[in-house]
Protein backbone atom coordinates (compact mmCIF):
# COMPACT_ATOMS: atom_id res chain seq x y z
CA UNK A 1 0.00 0.00 0.00
CA UNK A 2 1.53 3.25 -1.35
CA UNK A 3 2.96 5.46 1.69
CA UNK A 4 -0.07 8.75 3.00
CA UNK A 5 -1.82 6.99 0.13
CA UNK A 6 -6.21 6.98 1.44
CA UNK A 7 -8.26 4.27 -0.27
CA UNK A 8 -12.06 5.05 -0.44
CA UNK A 9 -13.74 1.73 -0.47
CA UNK A 10 -17.66 0.63 -0.91
CA UNK A 11 -17.07 -3.08 0.43
CA UNK A 12 -20.68 -3.67 -0.25
CA UNK A 13 -19.78 -7.49 -1.61
CA UNK A 14 -23.20 -7.53 -4.09
CA UNK A 15 -21.92 -9.52 -6.39
CA UNK A 16 -23.19 -8.86 -9.92
CA UNK A 17 -24.94 -12.00 -10.81
CA UNK A 18 -26.43 -13.87 -7.83
CA UNK A 19 -24.48 -16.91 -7.26
CA UNK A 20 -27.10 -19.81 -8.58
CA UNK A 21 -26.08 -18.18 -11.99
CA UNK A 22 -22.31 -19.06 -10.82
CA UNK A 23 -21.32 -22.48 -12.94
CA UNK A 24 -19.03 -24.31 -10.15
CA UNK A 25 -18.87 -27.44 -11.37
CA UNK A 26 -20.29 -30.13 -14.10
CA UNK A 27 -22.02 -33.58 -14.29
CA UNK A 28 -21.96 -36.09 -17.12
CA UNK A 29 -25.69 -36.85 -18.31
CA UNK A 30 -26.73 -40.29 -20.08
CA UNK A 31 -25.80 -38.61 -23.49
CA UNK A 32 -22.44 -37.75 -22.48
CA UNK A 33 -23.47 -33.64 -22.44
CA UNK A 34 -22.00 -31.63 -19.14
CA UNK A 35 -24.79 -30.19 -17.25
CA UNK A 36 -23.85 -27.35 -15.39
CA UNK A 37 -23.90 -27.62 -11.69
CA UNK A 38 -24.53 -24.06 -9.53
CA UNK A 39 -23.08 -22.01 -6.50
CA UNK A 40 -25.97 -22.55 -3.70
CA UNK A 41 -28.47 -24.93 -2.50
CA UNK A 42 -27.68 -27.10 0.17
CA UNK A 43 -28.67 -25.98 3.58
CA UNK A 44 -29.31 -22.28 3.47
CA UNK A 45 -29.01 -21.27 7.07
CA UNK A 46 -26.11 -23.10 8.19
CA UNK A 47 -23.03 -23.02 6.14
CA UNK A 48 -20.24 -25.02 8.02
CA UNK A 49 -20.80 -28.30 10.36
CA UNK A 50 -17.80 -29.82 10.72
CA UNK A 51 -18.18 -32.59 13.53
CA UNK A 52 -15.66 -34.34 15.75
CA UNK A 53 -12.36 -34.10 13.24
CA UNK A 54 -9.60 -35.92 14.24
CA UNK A 55 -6.19 -36.03 12.62
CA UNK A 56 -2.94 -37.02 13.46
CA UNK A 57 0.43 -36.41 12.35
CA UNK A 58 2.50 -39.42 12.92
CA UNK A 59 2.35 -39.92 16.35
CA UNK A 60 1.17 -36.83 17.66
CA UNK A 61 -3.14 -35.96 17.31
CA UNK A 62 -2.53 -32.45 15.54
CA UNK A 63 -5.91 -32.10 15.92
CA UNK A 64 -8.53 -34.03 18.62
CA UNK A 65 -12.19 -34.08 18.47
CA UNK A 66 -12.81 -30.32 17.37
CA UNK A 67 -16.08 -29.49 16.65
CA UNK A 68 -17.12 -25.59 14.64
CA UNK A 69 -20.56 -24.96 13.27
CA UNK A 70 -21.10 -21.87 11.45
CA UNK A 71 -24.25 -20.04 9.58
CA UNK A 72 -24.58 -17.04 7.56
CA UNK A 73 -23.27 -13.92 9.01
CA UNK A 74 -20.50 -15.31 11.55
CA UNK A 75 -17.31 -14.78 11.94
CA UNK A 76 -15.46 -17.05 13.68
CA UNK A 77 -12.12 -16.14 15.24
CA UNK A 78 -9.63 -19.20 15.54
CA UNK A 79 -6.97 -18.64 18.35
CA UNK A 80 -4.53 -20.72 19.98
CA UNK A 81 -0.80 -20.49 20.63
CA UNK A 82 1.59 -21.23 17.11
CA UNK A 83 1.57 -25.24 16.88
CA UNK A 84 -2.01 -25.42 18.49
CA UNK A 85 -3.69 -27.27 15.44
CA UNK A 86 -5.27 -24.38 13.92
CA UNK A 87 -3.71 -24.35 10.51
CA UNK A 88 -4.81 -28.01 10.20
CA UNK A 89 -8.50 -27.61 10.86
CA UNK A 90 -8.63 -25.19 7.98
CA UNK A 91 -6.49 -27.70 6.14
CA UNK A 92 -9.52 -30.04 6.81
CA UNK A 93 -12.20 -27.87 6.74
CA UNK A 94 -11.17 -26.76 3.02
CA UNK A 95 -10.52 -30.35 1.95
CA UNK A 96 -7.18 -30.28 1.80
CA UNK A 97 -6.53 -32.70 4.37
CA UNK A 98 -8.72 -35.49 5.31
CA UNK A 99 -9.61 -36.06 8.42
CA UNK A 100 -8.61 -39.53 10.54
CA UNK A 101 -12.42 -39.20 12.07
CA UNK A 102 -15.14 -36.71 11.68
CA UNK A 103 -17.01 -35.11 8.93
CA UNK A 104 -17.01 -31.61 7.21
CA UNK A 105 -20.17 -30.08 5.64
CA UNK A 106 -19.93 -27.08 3.50
CA UNK A 107 -23.74 -25.80 2.86
CA UNK A 108 -25.45 -28.76 2.98
CA UNK A 109 -22.86 -31.09 1.41
CA UNK A 110 -20.47 -33.65 2.70
CA UNK A 111 -17.46 -33.27 2.11
CA UNK A 112 -16.34 -37.20 2.06
CA UNK A 113 -19.60 -37.75 -0.30
CA UNK A 114 -20.03 -34.85 -2.52
CA UNK A 115 -16.47 -32.79 -2.34
CA UNK A 116 -16.42 -30.79 -5.54
CA UNK A 117 -19.94 -29.61 -4.57
CA UNK A 118 -18.49 -28.70 -0.74
CA UNK A 119 -15.30 -27.54 -2.25
CA UNK A 120 -16.60 -24.96 -5.12
CA UNK A 121 -18.61 -23.12 -2.07
CA UNK A 122 -15.32 -22.37 -0.07
CA UNK A 123 -12.93 -20.18 -0.66
CA UNK A 124 -9.27 -20.55 0.86
CA UNK A 125 -6.29 -18.45 1.92
CA UNK A 126 -3.16 -20.09 3.50
CA UNK A 127 -0.63 -18.72 5.35
CA UNK A 128 1.14 -18.21 2.86
CA UNK A 129 -0.60 -16.99 -0.52
CA UNK A 130 -0.94 -18.66 -3.34
CA UNK A 131 0.86 -16.19 -5.95
CA UNK A 132 2.38 -16.93 -9.13
CA UNK A 133 5.19 -13.76 -9.00
CA UNK A 134 5.34 -13.94 -12.76
CA UNK A 135 1.86 -13.18 -13.37
CA UNK A 136 -0.06 -9.67 -13.11
CA UNK A 137 -2.33 -8.99 -11.08
CA UNK A 138 -5.26 -9.33 -13.76
CA UNK A 139 -3.84 -12.72 -15.46
CA UNK A 140 -3.79 -14.30 -12.04
CA UNK A 141 -7.50 -13.29 -10.95
CA UNK A 142 -9.00 -14.34 -14.33
CA UNK A 143 -6.77 -17.26 -13.82
CA UNK A 144 -8.13 -18.37 -10.27
CA UNK A 145 -11.80 -17.48 -12.19
CA UNK A 146 -11.30 -19.70 -14.76
CA UNK A 147 -10.62 -22.58 -12.32
CA UNK A 148 -13.32 -22.24 -9.91
CA UNK A 149 -15.38 -22.24 -13.71
CA UNK A 150 -16.25 -18.81 -14.12
CA UNK A 151 -16.55 -17.89 -17.69
CA UNK A 152 -17.41 -15.10 -20.95
CA UNK A 153 -18.73 -11.76 -19.26
CA UNK A 154 -19.60 -13.38 -15.35
CA UNK A 155 -15.81 -13.67 -15.34
CA UNK A 156 -15.33 -10.27 -16.33
CA UNK A 157 -17.73 -8.76 -14.29
CA UNK A 158 -16.56 -10.65 -11.06
CA UNK A 159 -13.29 -9.74 -11.57
CA UNK A 160 -13.95 -6.46 -12.31
CA UNK A 161 -16.03 -6.55 -9.08
CA UNK A 162 -13.37 -8.16 -6.77
CA UNK A 163 -10.78 -6.09 -8.27
CA UNK A 164 -12.48 -3.01 -6.95
CA UNK A 165 -13.58 -4.41 -3.62
CA UNK A 166 -10.23 -5.26 -3.04
CA UNK A 167 -8.64 -1.72 -4.27
CA UNK A 168 -6.08 -3.12 -6.80
CA UNK A 169 -6.99 -0.89 -9.60
CA UNK A 170 -3.60 0.60 -8.90
CA UNK A 171 -1.70 -2.74 -9.50
CA UNK A 172 -4.03 -4.63 -11.58
CA UNK A 173 -1.18 -4.71 -14.58
CA UNK A 174 1.85 -5.13 -12.13
CA UNK A 175 3.57 -8.22 -11.85
CA UNK A 176 2.57 -9.58 -8.65
CA UNK A 177 6.32 -10.53 -7.19
CA UNK A 178 6.77 -6.93 -7.46
CA UNK A 179 3.48 -5.95 -5.07
CA UNK A 180 4.13 -5.10 -1.15
CA UNK A 181 2.71 -7.69 1.46
CA UNK A 182 -0.41 -5.82 1.97
CA UNK A 183 -1.48 -5.65 -1.45
CA UNK A 184 -0.20 -9.66 -2.29
CA UNK A 185 -2.68 -10.40 1.02
CA UNK A 186 -5.53 -8.66 -1.06
CA UNK A 187 -4.52 -10.25 -3.97
CA UNK A 188 -4.53 -13.64 -2.36
CA UNK A 189 -7.41 -12.60 -0.44
CA UNK A 190 -9.50 -11.44 -3.91
CA UNK A 191 -8.93 -15.16 -5.59
CA UNK A 192 -10.44 -16.69 -2.69
CA UNK A 193 -13.46 -14.52 -3.09
CA UNK A 194 -13.60 -14.62 -6.88
CA UNK A 195 -16.55 -16.68 -7.34
CA UNK A 196 -18.15 -15.60 -4.19
CA UNK A 197 -17.84 -18.89 -1.76
CA UNK A 198 -20.73 -19.32 1.05
CA UNK A 199 -17.72 -20.05 3.29
CA UNK A 200 -14.58 -18.28 3.21
CA UNK A 201 -11.18 -19.23 5.37
CA UNK A 202 -8.72 -17.62 6.43
CA UNK A 203 -5.20 -19.01 7.86
CA UNK A 204 -3.50 -15.65 9.56
CA UNK A 205 -4.26 -12.85 6.81
CA UNK A 206 -3.12 -10.02 8.83
CA UNK A 207 0.30 -11.02 9.07
CA UNK A 208 3.05 -8.86 8.38
CA UNK A 209 0.36 -6.28 7.68
CA UNK A 210 1.29 -2.17 9.00
CA UNK A 211 -2.00 -0.46 11.11
CA UNK A 212 -3.77 0.89 7.81
CA UNK A 213 -3.57 -2.54 5.88
CA UNK A 214 -4.61 -4.36 8.99
CA UNK A 215 -7.87 -2.25 9.33
CA UNK A 216 -8.44 -2.14 5.57
CA UNK A 217 -8.34 -6.18 5.61
CA UNK A 218 -10.37 -6.19 8.95
CA UNK A 219 -13.30 -3.85 7.21
CA UNK A 220 -13.47 -6.56 3.89
CA UNK A 221 -13.54 -9.76 6.20
CA UNK A 222 -16.99 -7.50 8.31
CA UNK A 223 -18.07 -7.06 4.91
CA UNK A 224 -17.88 -10.09 2.97
CA UNK A 225 -19.37 -12.09 6.52
CA UNK A 226 -22.62 -10.03 5.74
CA UNK A 227 -23.96 -12.74 3.36
CA UNK A 228 -21.74 -15.34 4.23
CA UNK A 229 -19.67 -17.13 7.08
CA UNK A 230 -15.90 -16.49 7.62
CA UNK A 231 -13.21 -18.60 9.45
CA UNK A 232 -9.91 -17.15 10.04
CA UNK A 233 -6.82 -18.22 12.65
CA UNK A 234 -5.07 -16.00 14.79
CA UNK A 235 -3.16 -15.49 17.92
CA UNK A 236 -3.96 -11.95 18.39
CA UNK A 237 -6.68 -11.76 20.54
CA UNK A 238 -7.71 -7.46 19.45
CA UNK A 239 -7.55 -8.68 15.66
CA UNK A 240 -10.36 -11.30 16.87
CA UNK A 241 -12.72 -8.62 19.72
CA UNK A 242 -12.24 -6.41 16.33
CA UNK A 243 -14.07 -8.73 13.71
CA UNK A 244 -15.44 -11.99 15.30
CA UNK A 245 -18.81 -12.36 16.72
CA UNK A 246 -17.34 -15.88 18.31
CA UNK A 247 -14.14 -17.21 18.89
CA UNK A 248 -13.27 -20.90 19.00
CA UNK A 249 -10.05 -21.50 20.94
CA UNK A 250 -7.98 -24.57 20.33
CA UNK A 251 -5.28 -25.41 22.63
CA UNK A 252 -2.93 -29.11 21.93
CA UNK A 253 -5.28 -29.81 19.33
CA UNK A 254 -8.31 -29.74 21.32
CA UNK A 255 -11.47 -27.12 21.43
CA UNK A 256 -11.18 -25.52 24.41
CA UNK A 257 -13.34 -22.77 24.44
CA UNK A 258 -16.45 -21.93 21.74
CA UNK A 259 -18.37 -18.59 22.85
CA UNK A 260 -19.34 -15.34 21.63
CA UNK A 261 -17.44 -11.74 21.17
CA UNK A 262 -20.07 -9.93 22.89
CA UNK A 263 -18.78 -8.99 26.47
CA UNK A 264 -15.97 -11.18 26.69
CA UNK A 265 -13.00 -10.55 28.00
CA UNK A 266 -10.44 -12.62 25.38
CA UNK A 267 -8.01 -12.09 27.29
CA UNK A 268 -8.97 -13.55 30.32
CA UNK A 269 -10.57 -16.32 28.13
CA UNK A 270 -7.61 -17.35 26.91
CA UNK A 271 -5.43 -17.66 29.64
CA UNK A 272 -8.03 -19.61 31.94
CA UNK A 273 -8.35 -21.80 28.20
CA UNK A 274 -4.66 -22.75 27.96
CA UNK A 275 -3.54 -23.20 31.32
Amino acid sequence: MSAGRVYTLSFSFNFPEHRCQVPALSKSTSSGQATPEHIGGGNKTRLLDAANLCRSLGATAAVDDVSIHLQRGDVLGLLGLNGAGKSTTLRMLCGMLVPDSGTVSIAGYAMSEQPLKARARIGFLPDQPPLYNDMRVHEYLRLCGQIRGLKGALLARNQAFITEQCALEEVNTKLIGNLSKGFRQRVGLAQAMIHEPDVLLLDEPSNGLDPQQLDTMRTLIRAYAKNHAVVFSTHLLAEAQAICNRVAIIHKGKLVADTTTDGANLEELFRRSIL
